[in-house]
């Protein structure tokens, strides 16, 4: 019987696909990290479809030649979008060239016959709309705050009255801007409501915001569940003001980490709303609230998870490692 052979898409740098992949390594399996950025410029990708035979699917990259259809697990970590071929100097035919490069690799690796980590790209993309998210989380039995999703000034004013002001925002999608004018990014995290945002609400026009009633923390909780097993992690974020409204935020050196004992229902929720979004890994986002309550914010259906293992000992990585060699 052949070892296991996993493929890893990422970029350079990545110290989690590092850490699992030397697990992996260790065990056995034969791990392969391939980079979208050098396709196709530094590697090819061939799908041969014979009359009456299977498909066959080769990917030539400068480390050698990999039979797509022998891997036993795909891990999507976090690969870059591919890069137009240095060789196009026209910017409409390379960006041409780089959309249809891009839909070409996530048709690819859509349909390839092993397990998926965390899931199917189309899957987890709709896995990580947080409007939906919201509405499953409820459906479960997860209390969750209230929340205002609009473009319309008005609604803000409301929902801000309603509240006696102590409201946040978060971004609906991603939260950074890059490639600004001048070159800068800015990054959005959760932000409290001031005098100044309620003055200038009508710039909601222009762009989707989240708007949510402020929840109380005793702490913040990050639960990594990892196929059937679930992590759960307290970030003490009020022992700082930098982090008090968004631990990430925060300053490891204040802000202490603890393993957290999770109640069995709320872990069955996590399970069960990781099972309903299709996915095999998610790294949830709870609130404990001083009443005793757990919130739940959002899932990320690919977080990190790295400094969280660093500082409670939480073996997730090993169960990461455990998932992608079941997938063999």
């Amino acid at each position: 019987m052949s070892a296991p052979h996993v493929l890893v898409l990422t970029g350079d740098g990545d110290s989690h696909a590092e850490r699992v992949g030397g697990l992996l390594t260790a065990r056995g399996a034969r791990v392969t990290v391939f980079d979208h950025r050098h396709y196709p410029a530094k590697a090819h990708v061939e799908l041969t479809y014979p009359r009456g035979e299977p498909v066959r699917r080769l990917l030539r990259a400068e480390t050698g030649t990999v039979d797509l259809g022998s891997l036993t697990a795909l891990w999507w970590r976090r690969p870059l979008p591919p890069a137009a071929h240095p060789e196009l100097t026209d910017p409409a035919v390379a960006e041409h060239a780089a959309r249809e490069s891009q839909a070409l690799i996530s048709d690819l690796w859509e349909h390839l016959p092993c397990r998926k980590v965390p899931a199917a790209e189309s899957v987890f993309r709709r896995a990580g709309r947080k409007s939906s998210q919201l509405l499953l989380a409820a459906e479960l039995g997860f209390a969750i705050p209230e929340t205002l999703i609009a473009t319309r000034a008005e609604a803000l004013w409301d929902f801000h009255d309603r509240h006696d002001g102590r409201i946040v925002t978060k971004p609906f999608g991603a939260p950074w801007v890059e490639n600004l004018r001048g070159g800068g990014t800015i990054s959005r995290f959760c932000e409290p409501v001031s005098p100044r945002d309620v003055a200038y609400a009508d710039a909601l026009r222009f762009c989707p915001v989240i708007v949510q009633e402020y929840v109380p923390k005793r702490v913040e909780l990050r639960v990594t569940v990892v196929g059937r097993r679930v992590f759960a992690a307290e970030i003490h974020s009020q022992a700082a003001n930098r982090s008090r409204l968004d631990w990430r935020r925060y300053n490891t050196d204040v802000t202490p980490h603890r393993v957290h004992r999770l109640p069995g229902d709320v872990a069955r929720r996590c399970l069960a709303m990781a099972d309903r979004l299709g996915l095999l890994y998610g790294a949830f986002d709870l609130i404990l609230t001083p009443a005793g309550e757990y919130v739940f914010l959002e899932v990320n259906p690919n977080g990190q998870w790295l400094w969280i293992e660093e500082l409670t000992g939480l073996p997730i990585s090993q169960a990461i490692c455990d998932l992608l060699l079941e997938g063999s």
